[in-house]
């Protein structure tokens, strides 16, 4: 049997005849429709926070639904396929239909990709674990001491070149560690503040030594690329001139408590903290997973970057 919608007039007269208190038997037999009819309207159309069935408002969800199912005809199995593969290796649905657009494999919006997340939820499906976290409840912070050990004579960032801070040029870079839950293992990440391009390098503990040891092969391998490397002020960067007698790479330094000095890196943690959430151990990381986690972010498209990801612009201007 097929199913037809109510008209706006029927609706008119749904809701007349539930104000006098007809049961849904009863409406349909008035209406000349079935009871199921009568019921998924009620069940589809009625207000979800007060259960009230508005004429006007049932009819406008109604038209609502009907255009949404027109848009999205256009796209069958084998093209939300292709969306499925994005959104398991954690892009947005913005960066999807970028990527999509910028490639012109298929042109879908973002709005769209998120209705069929959210149908697929309602179906049972699982595609919204796929999408990041909401943006957790910031706190009001208060100005700190720093306890940690003082370092003479470092620079500055003040004293960079202002090409590093314009992002005109490749070859400046911010550095940072992150730390695991429940051991001293960590990660240290670099991160070229005009691609984004990432580097990931596994550190059995978070001192000067330690961090010395990953660094300096890794900026050898990268050479040229590297010009600049910004720091903030942990003590595990005490060592920076052992680094910079080793590769000719001059470090700065941040301001303590100004984290916004190095956006670039700290944006770059949020993405990392996907693969590697707060409290997750590192103990049994390894740098082949370091490497994965870097080559997932790096080609991923950035909407910062016109949706061409950071490992196309690194690999095009270095």
């Amino acid at each position: 049997m097929t199913y037809h919608q109510l008209t706006s007039g029927e609706r008119y007269m749904l809701s007349a005849l539930r104000k006098q208190g007809l049961s849904q038997a009863n409406i349909a037999r008035q209406l000349g429709r079935s009871p199921s009819t009568i019921s998924r309207e009620l069940r589809r159309n009625a207000c979800p926070t007060d259960g009230h069935y508005r004429p006007f408002r049932a009819d406008g969800r109604s038209r609502h639904r009907r255009s949404i199912s027109r848009r999205n005809a256009q796209f069958n199995d084998a093209h939300f396929a292709i969306v499925h593969r994005y959104l398991k290796a954690r892009w947005s649905p913005e960066q999807i239909a970028g990527h999509l657009r910028l490639h012109r494999i298929m042109l879908i919006s973002h709005e769209t990709i998120y209705q069929h997340i959210w149908a697929d939820k309602a179906a049972g499906g699982y595609l919204y674990r796929h999408l990041r976290q909401a943006s957790k409840r910031r706190r009001k912070r208060y100005r700190a001491y720093d306890s940690r050990g003082r370092l003479a004579g470092k620079r500055h960032i003040t004293e960079r070149p202002s090409i590093a801070e314009t992002r005109s040029t490749i070859g400046h870079w911010e550095i940072d560690t992150v730390m695991g839950h429940g051991s001293k293992d960590c990660i240290v990440t670099l991160v070229e503040r005009k691609t984004g391009y990432l580097i990931i390098g596994k550190l059995k503990d978070r001192t000067k030594e330690a961090l010395n040891r990953c660094v300096i092969p890794l900026i050898d391998a990268f050479g040229y690329s590297i010009k600049t490397i910004t720091a903030d002020n942990g003590t595990e960067f005490h060592g920076y001139q052992d680094i910079e007698k080793a590769t000719g790479i001059r470090f700065y330094f941040a301001t303590p408590h100004h984290s916004w000095e190095r956006g670039t890196n700290e944006n770059t943690i949020g993405l990392i903290r996907q693969y590697l959430p707060k409290r997750t151990s590192m103990a049994g990381l390894t740098q082949q997973q370091c490497n994965d986690i870097a080559n997932q972010l790096n080609t991923r498209p950035r909407k910062r970057h016109g949706y061409r990801t950071p490992e196309e612009l690194f690999d095009n201007i270095a």
